[in-house]
């Protein structure tokens, strides 16, 4: 028995055999309710099956609950069975209004002279007009898009009132912009191409995927950065040494200009070796070209990948040594700061020699802290619950740990593309735990083929404030308990982001108080569903949390 997710919320089993004799007996279907085990709707049928004949049935559910699709076959003549259990996606996100809302961090970090790139994340019905009357005098915004642009000279902070107005109503924001000498205030959302394209990215997929983060709405919460991973260098450096684009890209100028224009930024990637992953170009002996080569294209984001250099690495006498980890990306840090534009230093480098610890000393505004993940729970769980537990010290504002890309959505590292294998419940973990983590929020799939789930995961504002919050601290783990674990972070509110995760194989019923002693919670002030955005009990604190699931709460005590 197969079960598949058909359209309009409608679950489909289907029956099949591969013997030719055939079998028959009762094919039913039911939509359980996993928490209670109450049967929430029935389907069953007296059916015939051989190889050459199989049995279909389709059976509603609710897509805005979690569900169990049961389905199974007993034969009517030796009484046998066959069962099959699947839990289909579903959305927890409430609808936006169709008013304005405010949607991104009220906080901007620019240097003095750098220029200025970004968009106002307001959800709400459109058109939109979104202006200010008190703007500093050398900043404009396009009020059709929430575009920001301009510069500042002079260091300091600069607030001002944000209004977006459309047909339902308006609202306003403060916004402040720090200029000084840190970018990266909070960690970046955005797009990496390397999770859906792999090498065969092109400037037109490029631009279809920024299009589509318009138009499924994930610019109107935050997602703005716009970055191509490997594939886009030419064979050979032009006769003068500056790196040239092959023929997928026609103008890097002109891509950049585009993104800016829609108030979205630019992302690009290279490695210190000579070459890169893919086996293209890479910025050896010719970094302060390549980082002048990004600052004439308005590259905003630079993922710099070790890959190649390994092999100049270990022919270092000095190469057991953090300094021999550190001097390749000093460098291309050096040739960065000496350009008039602020470029977002994404090492990239799987978390060799410790790179947490002197990640912010080359001034890195970010660090993975790993090797890549891949779309399965193993890896999720390695990466998230493994690796990051002691992290927590070395994030903050401008510098944060990177423990890779999001693996929702449609993945494939090529042009074949397939649904994530995570189920349900791993990615409300997935999205849940990276934004504790304050992790870089980077989609990996195609976003033009991201379904109403997908948009759901990564556009709940509450849950990605947590990730945007402005104080910029790390959670930690403060409980592990046989296979639940409850990860707390600090909020600049005064409250916590707390994650009670079931790392087990089967579904649990937690009592959140069990754990209060633990988090020093003497009176619980506040309890709030992030993903469901709704109040609950301060005094019922019992919860079911399905299997690789989560309890995603903001408490106050």
């Amino acid at each position: 028995i197969s079960i598949k997710e058909g359209a309009n919320g409608q679950s489909v089993s289907t029956l099949t055999s591969k013997m030719a004799a055939t079998k028959n007996g009762v094919f039913k279907v039911q939509v359980e309710d996993p928490e209670t085990g109450k049967v929430l709707a029935e389907k069953s049928m007296k059916v015939s099956v051989n190889e050459k004949k199989n049995r279909v049935i389709s059976l509603p559910y609710d897509n805005h609950q979690m569900v169990r699709i049961v389905s199974s076959f007993t034969e009517s003549k030796t009484g046998l069975s066959t069962e099959t259990k699947y839990i289909p996606k579903y959305i927890l996100t409430p609808a936006a209004p169709a008013e304005p809302r405010f949607n991104t961090t009220p906080l901007y970090g620019v240097r003095p002279g750098s220029p200025i790139h970004f968009r106002f994340g307001v959800s709400g019905e459109k058109p939109m007009k979104i202006t200010s009357d008190d703007l500093p005098a050398d900043l404009a915004i396009n009020p059709d898009n929430g575009a920001l642009s301009g510069s500042l000279e002079r260091p300091g902070s600069y607030t001002f009132t944000v209004k977006a107005k459309n047909a339902k109503g308006e609202q306003t924001q403060k916004f402040t912009i720090r200029c000084g000498s840190k970018i990266g205030l909070t960690p970046p959302m955005g797009w990496n191409s390397w999770n859906c394209w792999g090498l065969s990215v092109t400037q037109d997929k490029v631009i279809s995927s920024s299009k589509a983060l318009i138009e499924k709405g994930l610019a109107d919460y935050g997602y703005c950065y716009m970055n191509i991973d490997d594939g886009w260098e030419a064979k050979e450096r032009n006769p003068d040494g500056t790196i040239a684009v092959n023929e997928k890209f026609p103008s890097m100028k002109d891509l950049g200009d585009w993104l800016h224009s829609e108030g979205l930024k630019f992302g690009i990637y290279s490695s210190p070796g000579d070459l890169t992953c893919g086996g293209y170009l890479g910025s050896i002996d010719h970094e302060l070209q390549d980082a002048e080569s990004y600052n004439s294209w308005g590259i905003d984001y630079l993922k710099y990948d070790w890959c190649g250099y390994g092999r100049k690495h270990r022919t270092e006498p000095d190469n057991q040594t953090v300094a021999s980890y550190v001097r390749p990306y000093l460098l291309m840090e050096r040739c960065l700061r000496q350009q008039p534009r602020d470029i977002f230093y994404s090492l990239c480098q799987y978390g060799m020699a410790e790179v947490w610890k002197w990640g912010e000393a080359v001034d890195a505004n970010s660090w993975r802290t790993t090797g890549d993940i891949t779309d399965t729970w193993e890896s999720l769980y390695d990466i998230g619950f493994g690796q990051q537990p002691d992290l927590y010290p070395y994030a903050k504002p401008g510098h944060w740990n990177d423990p890779d890309m999001l693996i929702v959505g449609k993945v494939g590292w090529s042009n074949n593309l397939r649904d994530s294998r995570l189920t349900p419940d791993e990615q409300y973990t997935h999205i849940s735990l990276w934004t504790l983590l304050a992790s870089n929020m980077l989609i990996g799939c195609d976003i033009a083929q991201m379904d109403e789930f997908t948009v759901s995961l990564l556009c709940n504002h509450e849950v990605n404030a947590v990730n945007q919050d402005i104080l910029g601290k790390q959670a930690q783990r403060v409980v592990q308990d046989g296979a639940i674990q409850v990860w707390a972070r600090p909020l600049s509110d005064g409250s916590y982001a707390v994650g009670i995760f079931n790392v087990g194989a089967t579904d649990a019923r937690v009592d959140f108080k069990k754990y209060f002693g633990e988090m020093g919670i003497e009176t619980l002030k506040g309890v709030r569903d992030l993903w469901r955005q709704k109040d609950l009990s301060t005094s019922d604190v019992k919860y079911f949390i399905p299997t690789h699931g989560v309890k995603y709460l903001k408490v106050k005590f």
